[in-house]
């Protein structure tokens, strides 16, 4: 690939911009706001100017909406060799497509699995998408030609291939994705009438729970509006679960001792079944999840104060695979939680101790 046209340069379109450019390929930037693409332009991820013939690939990032008459325009215009979207949604930009009546034996449909709770081009990095799965929707009448570019982009931009059906990746991304969202901002809502006493005690279960909830709403109502049906089929199986936990914890209550213990039982099912859950879930670089153990580090907020535990780190020839920051509230301290290898934590403790950083057992 050598050329490539990226229309719509919110955070996808301009992370793949940058990460094609940052590999030599030649980028040209498209956007309804030609603000937006002069920012982009701006931040490196290609040039303004219209592309002189047909590009190799034509990458349309736009909201799910918007993807079938874009995709369309591009392909009626002979703007590339090949064509493929990155919406987070891939049945119905499909079907309306064919009720256009395109030939789509240039175009396939993909979904890079990455993203940010904040969108537009300022917060776009090449690195987006580097060991993250992006779904290839392959349909019948494909041609070669365009899923070998659409490798080929994937391993530009350093992620990993998945080839799915559209129905079925709907239905796996409103289970991991589109719901999670949502089920984040009904708890994040909770919080908005709370007392202000309630709010001073949020610890970092509460942010891990709610950190997408910062997401922009336009972007989901884009994304919900275009794949509602299975969103609402996870719902439900998760309102199924509510509501048979209210009644577990009601039955807590109880005098009724077998009440209580079934109520022990009930919310205990949940939970273990929530662990089993989490099990599932892939650990870096979509590896099996592995188990770490946690070395707390005391730390200011002084400048380099994290730069200084890495490089600790470093010179003991401990690698460091996670780290989190537990905030003190009401203090300029808190705690730097590195996860690590669990033979790796007590040879990392001592050299720690060593430097003159507290441990926290």
């Amino acid at each position: 690939m050598r050329t490539a046209l990226v229309i719509g340069t919110g955070l996808i379109g301009t992370s793949i911009a940058l990460a094609l450019t940052a590999r030599g390929v030649t980028v040209h930037l498209s956007d309804h706001d030609p603000g937006t693409a002069h920012t982009a332009a701006a931040l490196g991820a290609g040039t303004e100017q219209p592309p002189e013939g047909p590009v190799d690939l034509a990458v349309i990032a736009v909201p799910p909406a918007h993807v079938a008459a874009t995709v369309a325009a591009a392909i009626r215009g002979r703007v590339a060799r090949g064509y493929l979207d990155v919406a987070s949604v891939k049945s119905g930009p499909r079907r309306e497509l064919e009720a256009l009546g395109i030939d789509l034996s240039s175009y396939l449909g993909t979904h890079p699995m990455s993203g940010k709770e904040r969108s537009g081009p300022l917060a776009a990095t090449a690195e987006l998408f580097e060991g993250r799965p992006w779904v290839l929707t392959q349909a019948t009448g494909t041609d070669t030609e365009v899923l070998n570019l659409a490798l080929e982009l994937v391993s530009l931009c350093r992620a990993v291939p998945v080839v799915m059906d559209a129905a079925a990746h709907d239905r796996a991304v409103a289970l991991v994705s589109h719901t999670p969202q949502l089920m984040s901002s009904m708890v994040a809502a909770r919080l908005r009438d709370a007392e202000e006493s309630a709010v001073r005690l949020c610890g970092q279960g509460i942010r891990d729970v709610t950190r997408i909830a910062a997401s922009d709403p336009g972007m989901w109502i884009d994304i919900l509006t275009a794949n509602p049906g299975p969103v609402a089929d996870v719902l439900s199986g998760i309102a199924a679960d509510l509501g048979e936990t209210v009644q577990a914890l009601r039955a807590l209550e109880s005098s009724d001792e077998a009440k209580r213990q079934g109520g022990v039982q009930a919310v205990e099912d949940l939970l273990r079944r929530g662990n089993a859950g989490r099990r599932r879930v892939p650990g870096k670089h979509g590896a099996a999840p592995a188990a770490y153990e946690v070395v707390a580090v005391l730390v200011t907020d002084r400048p380099g104060e994290l730069a200084r535990i890495f490089a600790d780190a470093g010179q003991a020839g401990v690698n460091v695979e996670d780290v989190r920051i537990e905030h003190a509230t009401g203090q300029q301290a808190g705690l730097a939680e590195l996860m690590v290898e669990p033979s790796a934590a007590p040879l990392l403790s001592a050299a720690l101790r060593e430097r003159g950083w507290s441990i926290r057992q």
